[in-house]
């Protein structure tokens, strides 16, 4: 291997380790807010492709009809409960409504605009609009009751709701892969490395959300009840801050992370319906380099899990991904050593 065939696969390792550490974070966040281990990060990716993808060819996207079936169920669980608390008809109505409007308004937008075949960017927001709209209602669906249940039990749900996310994707996608356009064409030579226009948005992209979920956190009033939350989850509803509310608005910032990382990682590689899955792993294994609590951590270790996976590639491709998730034994067992081990509750 000499300096230019490292340069490149460095390049590359880079450009991945920058998706993986958008996921990465994203894990990161729905875990020190709702305490939820997020396996179905990876689904938001694919999700996020396969709309784009099915967008280009002018049909409507299946996850359309599956974010009104999700809006449906949702709407109904939230007027049952708000007719138990008063048995007032109004208020469940309204307690539908408010869960339900925006979704439904998405997917009307999506069926009208489908078959005009808008331009690039068009497509790639209603994608992000689409695919994030189902963070709130996965929230609502599979945690929102056992918000009090210990982290195994929490696991234990985000695990079924993978595999139905994996199920619904297959039933409303197919098992055909799809590769997305690139959004920027061009490649630029800078010595021995040949820079791709698509690998500098992803880099951009990725510095650019990282700055903005810094401002978010450290600017705003729902950052700081987010935070609030993180710290201390009794706290928090003591102050007034709704802990639905923050595992629902979490859920949303994780959807669209995923729904972006969809976008940018679509143009490098074809995406298939249960591709998501090994691309949310690697994020999980930045986020475990971090301990599942620092941000800066779980960026570090995104960037590494890419280098090892390029160069991995290089040197035994068929065990490139092997060689990734072993990372995460020692990793574990350096943690188990050095950490304190306290109570959940602590």
């Amino acid at each position: 291997m000499d300096f230019s065939i490292a340069s490149i696969l460095a390049l590359d390792g880079l450009t991945n380790g920058a998706v993986y550490a958008l996921l990465g974070l994203a894990t990161v966040l729905v875990f020190a807010v709702t305490r939820i281990i997020f396996i179905p990060q990876g689904e938001f990716v694919a999700y996020g492709a396969l709309t784009l993808a099915i967008l280009q060819t002018g049909k409507v996207p299946g996850t359309v009809w599956l974010l009104l079936i999700m809006a449906g169920l949702a709407a109904l669980m939230d007027a049952w409960e708000g007719w138990q608390r008063n048995r007032h008809a109004g208020d469940a109505l309204k307690a539908a409504v408010r869960i339900a409007w925006l979704p439904v308004l998405i997917a009307g937008v999506a069926v009208w605009a489908a078959p005009l075949q808008l331009p690039l960017l068009a497509q790639a927001a209603l994608t992000v609009a689409i695919v994030t709209a189902f963070g709130p209602l996965v929230y609502r669906l599979a945690y929102q009751s056992l918000a009090d249940a210990t982290s195994l039990v929490l696991l234990i749900v985000s695990v079924g709701v993978h595999f139905a996310l994996t199920g619904l994707g297959l039933l409303f996608f197919g098992a055909e892969g799809f590769r997305n356009p690139s959004f920027w064409d061009d490649r630029f030579a800078v010595g021995p490395l040949n820079i791709a226009g698509q690998a500098i948005i992803i880099g951009a992209t990725t510095v650019a959300l990282i700055v903005m979920l810094w401002l978010f956190f450290e600017r705003t009033l729902y950052g700081k009840a987010l935070r609030a939350t993180a710290v201390n989850r009794l706290g928090a509803r003591l102050m007034g801050i709704s802990t639905q509310g923050a595992g629902q608005l979490t859920l949303a910032m994780a959807a669209l992370i995923g729904a972006l990382s969809g976008l940018l990682i679509g143009p490098t590689t074809t995406v298939f319906y249960d591709s998501g899955f090994l691309i949310g792993l690697k994020g999980f294994v930045a986020a475990v380099m971090g301990g599942l609590a620092s941000y800066p951590a779980a960026l570090v270790g995104a960037l590494f899990v890419g280098l090892v996976e390029a160069f991995g590639s290089f040197w035994a491709s068929a065990f490139k991904e092997v060689i990734v998730f072993t990372l995460i034994l020692p990793i574990l067992l350096w943690r188990s050593l050095t950490d304190k081990h306290v109570g959940e509750d602590h």
